[in-house]
């Protein structure tokens, strides 16, 4: 049916003219479903598809006004994309481990399906569960990834760490745990991370007296030959190179080929970060591109030859299909062989459609390639709106087509080169200029030597290290000689991220701000006169001077970072700033390295004073990470830290003071330098104890004291009401007694412990003191990270509850659990997140 008076359109035309409003409305619409704080029902979800669907049914029967028509795509696609993306979602959710199983042992035969990360205490890896039933014989059916560890029991009778490959089926006892990471503002956020790789549930090989060892009852190397492709060419590379090369060098060599960066050292990539050169580390889009320029060439040149002898082939598929679609395979199967990284799906979408234009005669404009190629990729992966490698990508990509070809070719082969380096230093420049502010919004810092080190480095990795690298599957020996180039680069990257300055840093910008900056670089650096680019810069102003707040003068607030079984905090006043512990280990980090140095960077803060509590691991563990970071620094510690500071560091004892913004700092514990506590107080004993401001609105950090040093600061007159309490030990039984409650009356207390944790903090009797008292309390484990400020003393803020994003598992376990709890499936945890 046709409406009267209205411009006629073909369907053709008419879905010619739809493409940019579709895609643009495809990209919106994935987004904004991933920014849901909480997920519909799927019938809503599907009421929306179909709705989206009859409006372009209508669409394309309907002849209405072209403008009207080609814009009406956008929302009728945007709520396609968005009821997809929910549905997925919500089947994602379904498929999770349910939370009364969380913690729960279990019986378990799974079969390895990812490339197993190999260190020296064990392995991680992906799996799925073919059979699992709780110790009390309940069945437990679970579809979808677990990401196992494999830890320090798994060695085999020689001492060497047992090793899984993909296609091996296991059998063992497994502690199961909902996906689950620390809850932060900044930094790594791990539960994105889990849920966009599909990970229902983590899972700890359990081993002991009371348990079978693990064993491998088959291997079914068939089932995922990629994977295990991947990992017997990784553990080839790792065995030749690293007797010979190192572990550096090893690592990066393998990371080239397939796509495994784990085995590179952390401090090489510190290395790598600080020049801005970790886009070649991973499988980016110009080793993909050059794979596929390779290829093609390859291709091109065999299918002539065989055309010579069967000349009807090439009247059945010309050179140039041969050579274009056996390039764009070959390069596929390569980015699927290196881990299918985003880099490398944006790059493979864009040369299929590239040439697929090509093949067919078209070309479209390069907006609609890159449109096309974005909504691709979230196809693929919706929750990639969230990682930063995928806006980095495309911003990159968008700003080097808008540059176009750059001009002649120059004459004969020296201009040809002189050409071809002065285009390659252009692009990067502009890419450089026009990553700089989402460089800074994602990671808090840009490499001021990036631009020289992607200059050395970029056609290093590009046609030298990798190629050779490649060709070693072929020839091992030749991974001897990219093991050489590697070690060269590694070696320059080191120089350079030694170099004064090498890394600007900046505090983290509002959103506001970051979007601001963003569109003031792309004015910047976009093919237009000099008199409009120079708006970009005043754009990119407001970015550079931007200062976070800080509370005001006489007044001062405390971070507690949520870092898992362990204590951390940041204090501020308007003018300084004080960390207080440094947190526990966590995997092969520490939380100063993971959760404190990002935050301290986000508030571009510099601690003028550190004071580490005791000698414990989970208090203790990031002193050399900090001391390395902030060497000219003041210490406090109640212990010898040897020489883990080499800064001079001074014993904490009750009485000295000092005032810092109109706000007083006092150590109220231990009460000499000697003092040794009666009984087996040990460190714990002995921690230092800081009493910040003064009054109802001040705070108190109690470290790891136990009621016997609670009744002792009682006893001296030292326990006053304070606004903010830390509970000592974690909310240990042992600390926090009822006589200490009642000294101090605080209008809050937080506790820092970790989820499910092996010891049972909080003590269940600590929580009733709290809730007789009607005293306000939070647990990181629930709460997330915990922030107070002493304007507000009854006030504290959660990160889990300011965030709200479905794909967070930090709420408590539901009354349904208790049933659980009976029937003894739910039992203390073994860590974290590994």
């Amino acid at each position: 049916m046709e409406a009267p008076g209205r411009d006629a359109l073909s369907v053709s035309a008419r879905v010619r003219r739809a493409w940019v409003p579709a895609l643009i409305g495809w990209i919106l619409g994935t987004g904004a479903q991933t920014l849901q704080p909480a997920l519909w029902s799927g019938v809503v979800y599907a009421v929306l598809a179909g709705v989206a669907g009859c409006l372009a049914a209508l669409a394309l029967r309907w002849r209405v006004r072209p403008r009207v028509a080609v814009w009406g795509w956008l929302p009728i696609a945007a709520a396609l994309a968005f009821a997809l993306t929910g549905w997925r979602a919500l089947n994602l959710m379904q498929q999770r481990l349910p939370d009364t199983w969380d913690g729960a042992e279990v019986e378990a035969v799974w079969q390895v399906t990812g490339l197993p990360r190999h260190g020296p205490d064990g392995a991680v890896f992906e799996a799925r569960l073919l059979q699992a039933r709780a110790l009390d014989g309940a069945p437990l059916s679970l579809a979808g990834t677990v990401r196992i560890g494999f830890w320090r029991g798994a060695r085999g009778a020689d001492g060497e760490v047992t090793r899984v490959r993909p296609g091996e089926v296991w059998r063992s006892h497994l502690r199961l745990r909902v996906p689950r990471g620390l809850a932060n503002p900044y930094g790594f956020d791990a539960e994105a991370w889990l849920w966009r790789e599909g990970v229902v549930a983590t899972a700890r090989v359990l081993e002991g007296a009371r348990r079978p060892p693990p064993g491998r009852v088959a291997d079914d190397a068939w089932t995922y030959p990629v994977e295990r492709a991947r990992a017997a060419v990784r553990d080839a590379i790792m065995a030749r190179v690293e007797p010979r090369a190192g572990a550096a060098a090893a690592g990066l060599v393998a990371a080239l080929v397939t796509g495994d960066q784990a085995a590179i050292p952390d401090a090489d990539w510190q290395a790598i970060r600080a020049t801005g050169v970790a886009h070649l580390v991973a499988i980016s889009g110009l080793h993909v591109t050059m794979f596929a320029w390779l290829a093609v060439a390859v291709v091109g040149g065999g299918w002539r030859r065989v055309g010579r002898r069967w000349p009807r082939l090439l009247l059945a598929c010309p050179v140039p299909v041969a050579a274009g679609v056996g390039g764009v395979a070959l390069a596929a199967a390569y980015a699927l062989f290196a881990g299918w990284g985003v880099p490398a799906q944006r790059t493979v979408t864009m040369l299929a459609v590239v040439v697929g234009l090509a093949l067919t005669g078209r070309r479209w404009p390069w907006p609609v390639t890159w449109g096309l190629a974005m909504a691709a990729a979230l196809l693929v992966d919706p929750w990639a709106w969230w990682q930063p490698g995928f806006w980095l990508s495309f911003v990159a990509v968008a700003v080097l087509f808008a540059q176009g070809d750059g001009g002649l070719p120059g004459a004969g082969w020296t201009g040809r080169l002189r050409n071809a380096l002065r285009e390659g230093w252009r692009a990067q420049l502009v890419v450089t200029v026009a990553l700089a502010p989402l460089t800074l919004v994602f990671f808090g810092q840009v490499s001021v030597v990036g631009l020289v080190a992607n200059a050395v480095a970029i056609p290093w990795v590009t046609w030298a290290l990798t190629p050779v690298a490649l060709l070693g599957v072929l020839w091992a020996p030749l991974w001897d000689v990219a093991a050489g180039l590697a070690r060269g680069l590694l070696t320059m990257l080191h120089a350079m991220a030694a170099w004064p300055l090498a890394v600007w840093e900046r505090p983290a910008l509002p959103v506001a701000l970051a979007v601001l900056a963003a569109v003031g670089a792309a004015v910047l650096v976009w093919p237009l006169p000099w008199r409009w680019r120079a708006w970009g810069a005043i754009l990119l102003w407001p970015a550079w001077t931007f200062q976070p707040p800080a509370p005001a003068p006489g007044t001062f607030e405390v971070l507690l970072p949520d870092v898992g079984q362990g204590s951390a905090a940041i204090v501020r006043t308007a003018r300084h700033t004080l960390v207080f512990d440094a947190g526990p280990p966590l995997g092969r980090g520490d939380a100063a390295e993971r959760v404190l140095l990002p935050w301290l960077r986000a508030l571009g803060a510099q601690p003028d004073a550190i004071v580490i509590s005791h000698d414990d691991s989970d208090h203790a563990a990031g002193m050399a990470t900090l001391a390395a970071a902030y060497p000219h620094t003041a210490w406090w510690a109640s212990f010898d830290p040897g020489d883990r500071v080499v800064a001079p560091v001074r014993t904490c004892v009750a009485g000295e003071t000092w005032e810092w913004d109109g706000v007083r700092f006092a150590f109220l514990h231990p009460p000499t330098a000697d003092w040794a506590p009666r009984g087996r107080g040990g460190d714990n004993a002995r921690s230092c104890v800081l009493r910040i401001g003064d009054g109802p609105a001040s705070a108190l950090l109690t470290g790891d004291i136990r009621a016997e040093e609670e009744a002792l600061l009682i006893a001296a007159g030292a326990a006053q009401p304070v606004g903010l309490l830390v509970a000592a030990h974690h909310g240990s039984g042992t600390s926090t007694s009822a006589a200490w409650l009642d000294a101090l009356q605080p209008r809050a207390v937080a506790i820092q412990a970790g989820w499910r944790n092996r010891y049972g903090h909080p003590h269940p009797q600590v929580l009733r003191r709290l809730d007789q008292r009607g005293i306000a309390w939070v647990n990181t484990a629930t709460c997330g990270a915990t922030t107070w400020h002493s304007a507000q003393p009854r006030k504290l803020r959660c990160e889990r509850r300011e965030r709200r994003r479905y794909v967070d598992t930090g709420a408590p376990l539901p009354a349904g659990a208790a049933a659980g709890v009976a029937a003894g499936r739910v039992a203390a945890g073994d860590g974290e997140l590994w």
